[in-house]
């Protein structure tokens, strides 16, 4: 029986409060609005941003709502003015829009659509104050990211979802949708990685793994993981990590003075992949003057605030800090380029379980 343009029952994980479990219940998953498409969610994975989320009291931080947003689904249904994708495409849901209409989709400098901006929003992004989530007495609840991949339906623009070959391992396909690109795509995208360079990253990760990927790829000669957990080497090690720093056994002396050493002047870029404001600045401290390039990748808690001394740029002489969404990753055309390089053997997602 068809369930195009009506409301379908099933099972969520939703989380009623914050830090508290999450409750598996029925829920109601309405039809898809104009540019929205209804997908069956086939695998997600859960990302350190879900879980800074799910402990929020205040906003971002709301209630009833459906967490997830790296996911692997198939359309399932689509709104009046769909044409990008039909039904039974196997699409990737990302939080970030790829209209494809706008400035800032059309153009090459960045990655962060006009038209639909990245926010942290309970709501659908066309649609001021929208959801499709309800639970079987009415009750709203709202939406993570843009996608909600921790239920069985879910409902999400157009502009945030890719057409992918279904013939890809959906387990390993759907980290794309998230953690993977960002990670690739700050080392790809933001950084523009040189042969030959030196790359520091601060937080092994999942996200740092993936830089040390993406900075393989590019060429880089030497790549220096920094965490509190020295174990994480030998996984850094499959990804191309080539020194490794623990940031609590540097004994008198703070990481970026350790680095400087090691490197002689700083590194040519570093990652923070953490989301602590003062490893930004231990980053920073070790990004080479003249050209080195500071990345932020790490979310920060909401309120968060980065303090430098003005004469500490100036005095840099060209060197640069900058923020990173999803690795300045076009959605729509660069998520195919990856999983090419997934099938090809290039980049290795098959160690992420």
């Amino acid at each position: 029986m068809s369930t195009k343009g009506k409301p379908i029952r099933c099972k969520a994980a939703v989380s009623r409060a914050p830090n508290e479990p999450l409750v598996m219940e029925e829920i109601m998953v309405a039809p898809p609005m104009p540019r929205e498409v209804r997908i069956k969610v086939i695998c997600s994975s859960l990302c350190h941003t879900d879980i800074g989320l799910w402990v929020l009291k205040d906003l971002p931080g709301i209630y009833p709502r459906v967490l997830g947003h790296e996911a692997i689904g198939v359309v399932e249904s689509v709104g009046e003015g769909v044409h990008e994708v039909a039904v039974g495409d196997t699409v990737i849901p990302t939080f970030v829009s790829d209209c494809g209409e706008c400035d800032g989709c059309r153009s090459k400098k960045g990655n962060i659509c006009s038209k639909l901006p990245f926010k942290v929003t309970p709501y659908m992004p066309r649609y001021d104050q929208g959801t499709r989530f309800t639970s079987l007495n009415g009750e709203t609840i709202y939406h993570t990211m843009c996608v909600s991949s921790f239920s069985e339906y879910t409902v999400i623009d157009v502009a945030h979802v890719t057409k992918v070959d279904p013939s890809i391992s959906p387990s390993r396909a759907c980290l794309l949708s998230c953690g993977i690109s960002t990670g690739v795509g700050a080392a790809w995208k933001i950084a523009n990685v040189e042969e030959g360079s030196t790359v520091v990253i601060f937080g092994m990760g999942s996200i740092g793994l993936a830089v040390a990927e993406g900075a393989r790829l590019r060429g880089a000669a030497r790549i220096i993981g920094v965490d509190l957990n020295s174990k994480k080497f030998e996984m850094g090690k499959i990804f191309g990590v080539t020194d490794f720093v623990n940031g609590g056994e540097c004994g008198d002396k703070s990481v970026s003075q350790v680095i400087n050493e090691m490197t002689g002047g700083g590194a040519d870029y570093c990652f923070e992949c953490i989301g602590l404001p003062s490893m930004v600045h231990e980053a920073y401290s070790c990004c080479r003057n003249g050209w080195g390039k500071t990345v932020i990748i790490g979310v920060a808690k909401p309120g968060s605030e980065l303090g430098l001394n003005y004469h500490d740029i100036l005095n840099c002489g060209g060197k640069s800090i900058m923020g990173c969404i999803f690795g300045g990753v076009k959605a729509k055309t660069d998520i195919p380029i990856l999983l090419q390089h997934y099938l090809n053997k290039v980049i290795n997602l098959t160690v992420w379980k």
